[in-house]
């Protein structure tokens, strides 16, 4: 195993920056996802530190050790793709033996280390199958297995569950969380699945436009999105987005909907850092659909009125589209909720879970 970091790392396709300045720190034996939407540098980012690109600038250092001009075959980094990649012509057993094979192993060792992967993955039945009769998602463990059984000091995986039905992609995000636990492996995942990434990385790098955005666990940048970027991209349904002008009177702030007659109050310590700013006519009031509640008339909770203007049952939970002046809101309710298009709807906030982006930067105010 090895620990990864990423010094000012850059690339560049001709007039394309791919990737630009890339600073990140992936702990030993960490499970790390590069998540982002297509041509924001994540893949890009993983063949470089698989030496299968070589940087425009920059270093890359595994355990300390400065790797940058490293051959791949050197770097001790194993690869699953979303692509398997097996010879449809050998059985599962001739599959997962290859790498051990081809560095001319004796046939006892085969059997052992086939057998601890066979058995991590559960395919010991399998190991007699012809590969090329396997079914996609049992190609997709023989390709895992193929990788693991040479024991890489990283491992990287480029979204290898894209082309698995859901239910089994499902079933293997916690396979491979698992099996990272119990072999205590430095892992990369690439990935555009928000859920792959917060259901099984322990740190999550959000990159944009080559730029990283955010490097913390799930839950920070669930909780603590940075900028408006990551606070959409995460999250499902999405984060609802206001625009405010912040209003101060009497010794209390409030944050005003500019497409309507909401308003809400802020906290002090929220306040006193809107009180310190030049320009507060450009904000962005940011709030997650479950952390705010409709009801059918107002109750001493409630803030802000509008009407129904869609509903998205969804089987244990209900997401309710309220109109609130110009801006649509989406707020999960209860599976039975089902108001009538139109009809009147008050809404209470959750205000500790409240987040208020600047309007221009687009960055949090904190």
């Amino acid at each position: 195993m090895a620990s990864i970091r990423l010094e000012k790392l850059r690339k560049e396709f001709g007039d394309l920056v791919a990737v630009e300045g890339l600073n990140l720190e992936i702990a030993d034996g960490q499970f790390a996802a590069l998540l982002g939407p297509s041509g924001c540098g994540k893949t890009t980012t993983m063949n470089m530190i698989a030496g299968l690109e070589v940087p425009t600038s920059g270093d890359i250092y595994f355990a300390g050790r400065r790797i940058t001009d490293v051959p791949p075959g050197k770097r001790g980094v194993g690869f699953v793709f979303q692509n398997y990649a097996i010879f449809t012509h050998m059985s599962v057993y001739q599959n997962l033996s290859f790498g051990l094979k081809v560095h001319g192993r004796p046939e006892a060792e085969l059997r052992r280390e086939v057998g601890k992967v066979a058995e991590l993955l559960q395919i010991t039945h399998m190991l007699d199958m012809n590969a090329g009769r396997l079914s996609v998602n049992d190609m997709q463990k023989v390709a895992l297995g193929r990788s693991m059984i040479t024991n890489p000091r990283i491992f990287l995986l480029d979204e290898p569950f894209s082309n698995l039905d859901a239910a089994f992609r499902a079933y293997m995000r916690a396979e491979l969380k698992r099996i990272q636990r119990e072999v205590k492996q430095t892992m990369i995942y690439v990935t555009h699945d928000q859920v792959e990434a917060m259901s099984m990385a322990d740190k999550i790098a959000v990159l944009y436009c080559g730029q990283l955005y955010q490097w913390g666990t799930p839950d920070e940048v669930y909780n603590q999105p940075v900028n408006i970027f990551v606070a959409r991209f995460i999250g499902s349904p999405n984060m609802n987005f206001m625009p405010c002008t912040y209003q101060a009177e009497n010794g209390e702030g409030f944050l005003a909907q500019k497409s309507g007659d909401g308003r809400v109050a802020v906290d002090d310590r929220r306040r006193q850092l809107l009180d310190q700013r030049s320009g507060s006519a450009d904000l962005i009031l940011g709030i997650r659909p479950e952390h705010l509640h409709v009801y059918p008339q107002p109750t001493p909770a409630t803030l802000w009125q509008g009407t129904a203007y869609a509903m998205e049952p969804l089987g244990p939970k209900t997401v309710v589209h309220v109109q609130v002046g110009r801006d649509i809101i989406q707020i999960i309710a209860p599976p039975d909720y089902r108001p009538r298009v139109g009809e009147p709807q008050w809404i209470a906030f959750d205000l500790e879970y409240m987040h208020i982006f600047d309007g221009s930067s687009h960055h949090v105010i904190r």
